[in-house]
């Protein structure tokens, strides 16, 4: 028996990296998943696929965030999957999906700026708010925010903001959705080996750069996040709500002294 046996779970960016290991951690659990994707329907079958062999439940679920009525589309395949699957409401919800950028002050537009801050802010916002007829007492939201957000960064300030932005819910969902035992975490990755970093951990030497300013002294992989989301989707994370935490195996936590 898993710890989320009869439990139904939305992942949203679920595809790959560490939507991908939120799934399959869920899925292992017990959850019935649903691993949502924006273009990359093979990659979402891989992550069903996957989740089968270990032996659980998960089913796809289409919607290019950006778009209008994306978060329309995504719960009219949420229902319509959970309902093929025999189950009706949903337990946890993981708002993982977003996308990045690179620009200091003087080379953001405008139009850039916009379409961050809709992927990574409204549409989480909005998925919440949908996603709140169906989510049970006692239910789950864990936030993906950004380690970005404590470090002074001026390459990713659009993303650094929105992240920031998307912490920001926590405390207030909380305390609103706390009568109702439902828990509003976000969690906040340093580097993580995913497709986002893969051109850069290429480069020589970059890889030991960040391995250097790292207190446990390695990037992390996916599995290192999903653990964490997979505490507190559990019975063990019920009494933590309203929390920012930290997943970065201390990233610029303070000067590095030579080993």
């Amino acid at each position: 028996m898993g710890e989320l046996d009869g439990r139904t779970a939305l992942v949203t960016g679920g595809s790959r990296g560490i939507g991908r290991a939120v799934a399959l951690r869920l899925a292992t659990e017990g959850a019935l998943v649903a691993v949502h994707y924006g273009g990359n329907g093979e990659a979402a079958a891989k992550t069903v696929a996957r989740v089968a062999e270990a032996g659980g439940r998960a089913f796809a679920v289409q919607a290019l965030f950006g778009e209008r009525g994306a978060v329309d589309r995504l719960f009219d395949g949420l229902t319509a999957g959970l309902a093929e699957h025999g189950a009706d409401g949903l337990d946890i919800l993981v708002n993982n999906a977003g996308i990045h950028s690179i620009g200091s002050i003087g080379q953001l537009t405008e139009k850039d700026f916009e379409r961050v801050l809709a992927i990574n802010v409204s549409t989480p916002l909005f998925v919440i708010q949908r996603a709140l007829p169906l989510l049970r007492d006692g239910g789950r939201i864990v936030n993906m925010g950004s380690a970005a957000t404590r470090i002074a960064e001026p390459a990713q300030l659009a993303y650094t903001v929105s992240k920031a932005a998307l912490a920001s819910l926590g405390p207030s969902l909380a305390n609103e959705l706390g009568r109702r035992a439902i828990t509003v975490n976000t969690v906040e990755p340093g580097v993580v080996l995913t497709d986002m970093i893969a051109g850069y951990a290429e480069i020589p030497g970059a890889v030991a750069a960040l391995e250097s300013i790292t207190a446990l002294g390695r990037i992390g992989q996916p599995e290192d996040v999903a653990d964490v989301v997979g505490f507190l989707a559990g019975p063990q994370g019920r009494w933590v709500t309203g929390q920012t935490i930290d997943v970065s195996g201390g990233t610029y936590l303070g000067p590095i002294t030579p080993g």
